[in-house]
């Protein structure tokens, strides 16, 4: 039986720009680009026009722009270093919702002896515009961060607004879930986002940082720049990166269109033929390729396993998807309901066909493992 990949917001399938770019850079670009000799300063060469290639796709400067090892080093190192630029730094204050590399940071931060606070979310799973409102010492936080749209539900989060009512306090957006379906909003002063997002190589992140926004290495090592900060990446999977995130926002308009029909599709469907089921997230006001459903009375596990023995690859945010043995963060502070939690998220490669057959044996599956539970 074929597999029908449905987990596209974990990881687009590489896109062939990707996969071009970085065969024909794998010659060129394995040596240490900081190195003066000939093979080092072609490395560094194709690691400059993939900087540019990059900034041009983001409507950012070339120097502004530098390439990660992944999303979460990106935010991690987007995050920490702007609270570390702060000679008495106030807290650190990010959505309920954000993705665990926000909060792992926040964790980091208050091991040593930070302040960090989660500002909650309403039912759809979108952050007040105005979040710093009700944050004790909010006005003179370190850092704001707050993803551009979340990447379990889809909920777009109202990033322009936010930035208007920041009052100077930087605004960190990890724009992963969003950058390959639509620009990210302006305001921001820190952009972070994962390759493997937008039909990249796994193994390389871009972080942004604006002109004047102050920035510190928090991490062990010299208080040097972002870039040295972060260390040598590697350059075909930058050149990769770059170059499938152009292909990706020069077709992003169409791309996007078909997948909110297909998944327009999904949510009317399942909410007709799948009794007790929640959809969680803005209906209408979300990322085009994400539906995220949670069936009463259904063990997530099992409703993953039997889908994945039906052909279709799809995962959860809930604790029967991960290692991690608790439910999903994200769904538990919007309030919904997460048990039997599957998220579908479609890729460019996805198919009318592939919705179809998934949504015909989707209602069966569901009623099937309520029956064996009774």
């Amino acid at each position: 039986m074929t597999e029908t990949y449905f987990d596209g917001a974990t990881a687009q399938p590489v896109h062939p720009a990707a996969r071009d770019a970085y065969a024909a850079a794998l010659s060129e670009g394995w040596a240490g680009p900081g190195r003066l000799y000939t093979l080092g300063r072609r490395s560094r060469m194709l690691l400059e026009a993939a900087r540019q290639s990059a900034a041009a796709a983001l409507g950012v400067s070339a120097d502004e722009v530098t390439f990660t090892s992944s999303g979460t080093q990106a935010v991690h190192a987007g995050v920490l270093g702007v609270i570390a630029a702060r000679s008495e730094p106030g807290p650190l204050v990010y959505g309920a919702v954000e993705h665990s590399a926000v909060l792992h940071a926040a964790q980091w931060h208050e091991a040593r002896g930070g302040r960090s606070e989660a500002v909650p979310v309403d039912r759809l799973g979108r952050v007040d515009a105005d979040p710093l409102a009700g944050v004790e010492g909010g006005d003179d936080a370190s850092v704001l961060a707050v993803q551009s749209a979340n990447h379990e539900v889809g909920t777009r989060q109202p990033v322009a607004a936010i930035a208007a009512n920041s009052g100077g306090v930087p605004l960190v957006v990890d724009a992963a879930a969003s950058l390959p379906w639509e620009p990210v909003p302006e305001g921001w002063s820190v952009l972070a986002a994962s390759a493997r997002k937008w039909g990249g190589l796994a193994g390389a992140g871009v972080l942004v940082v604006r002109k004047g926004v102050r920035w510190r290495n928090p991490f062990p090592g010299e208080d040097s720049s972002v870039r040295e900060a972060i260390g040598e990446v590697d350059v075909p999977a930058a050149v990769a990166a770059a170059a499938s995130l152009r292909a990706v926002a020069a077709e992003r308009e169409a791309l996007s269109a078909r997948m909110r029909a297909l998944t327009d599709l999904i949510r009317e469907h399942i909410a007709a033929t799948v009794p007790e089921v929640e959809l969680p997230g803005d209906p209408v006001d979300r990322l085009p390729h994400i539906v995220t459903f949670s069936c009463l009375r259904v063990d997530g596990e099992v409703l993953l396993t039997e889908l994945n023995r039906a052909g279709f690859a799809v995962s959860s945010g809930s604790a029967c998807a991960s290692t991690r043995l608790r439910p999903s963060h994200v769904l538990q502070a919007m309030g919904v309901l997460s048990h039997g939690n599957v998220r579908v998220s479609l890729h460019r490669e996805s198919t009318e066909a592939e919705v179809e057959r998934f949504l015909e044996v989707l209602p069966g599956i569901v009623e099937s493992i309520r029956r064996m539970s009774r």
